[in-house]
């Protein structure tokens, strides 16, 4: 089985045979491509790597994780296979919540109080929520 892995902080335009050249200096059997714009059809800025050997990709990662290419710091790092159980990111299909990169540790709620300003895309409705209260005359 091979491994996959994730090749992100790619320049929207760049040579593809001197990234191949960069890949390639790894080892072989290294399969990359590149994820497009379904508009524009320049690069997204990430792709995936295909690679059959895990000493390949581990030497894969440990010469590209970092380097500059195109005026940009690569990340390489192995890339996390999507659910295949049927579930989608939506919820259908799925028993449990799906738990990804980065919602793991993820804190929604706090009841500790703010130190600092809220946050300015709610600070126009907080006022009015805060109108509503003072004026609101309820007998006691």
């Amino acid at each position: 089985m091979s491994i996959r892995l994730y090749i992100g902080n790619l320049p929207q335009t760049f040579d593809e045979k001197e990234l191949d050249a960069l890949i390639k200096s790894a080892g072989e059997g290294i399969r990359f491509k590149a994820v497009l714009d379904r508009e524009t059809g320049s690069c997204r800025g990430f792709g995936f790597a295909n690679v059959d050997d895990p000493k390949v990709a581990d030497a894969l990662i440990e010469q590209l994780n970092g380097k500059d290419f195109g005026g940009n710091a690569l990340r390489v790092e192995r890339s996390e296979r999507k659910d295949s159980s049927g579930g989608n990111r939506r919820g259908g299909g799925s028993a449990g919540p799906l738990v990804g990169r980065k919602a793991a540790n993820k804190v929604v709620h706090s009841d500790a109080p703010a130190e600092e300003a809220p946050d300015p895309r709610w600070a126009g409705e907080l006022s009015k929520l805060k109108d509503l209260l003072a004026n609101q005359k309820t007998p006691v």
